[in-house]
């Protein structure tokens, strides 16, 4: 199995960080809005809409608040040709701010540079939805 793992720092509290990803069923608000459209929670079953109508159907394994770590693995409308996509994130605490790392497994093996791809993105988009969330609003001017 590959593993795929990208992570950033953040200048906001892991705290700040971590309340937006456990927040399951806002990823399209509070992670990832114009890459996902829509999210709803059906029981342990996260299904997001992309912008185009496709759907993804994630199972949430974990969301464990006190390692501050989200576990999913996507079970239906993968785009990609792979048999086996489990991920993880983590939130850390660094300095002032905090750290997110993003651990993606997946089969079959040479996938693993296109799921990298849209991972490395993915984090960065996610920095600055956090970071520009949590920004303080400019002085009227």
């Amino acid at each position: 199995m590959a593993t795929v793992r990208v992570e950033t720092s953040l200048s906001v509290s892991a705290h700040v960080a971590w309340e937006a990803v456990a927040d399951v069923g806002a990823v399209h608000e509070r992670l990832l809005p114009g890459r996902v459209a829509a999210a709803r929670i059906d029981g342990d079953t996260r299904i997001l809409t992309m912008p185009d109508g496709w759907e993804v159907r994630e199972l949430i394994v974990a969301v464990d608040h006190e390692q501050r770590r989200l576990a999913y693995a996507v079970v239906d409308g993968q785009r990609m040709p792979l048999t086996y996509h489990h991920a993880s994130f983590q939130v850390l605490p660094e300095g002032d701010g905090s750290r997110l790392v993003w651990i993606t497994d997946v089969l079959p093996h040479p996938m693993a540079a296109h799921v990298e791809a849209r991972v490395s993105r993915g984090i960065l988009e996610i920095k600055q939805v956090l970071e520009a969330a949590a920004a303080p609003p400019a002085p009227p001017g």
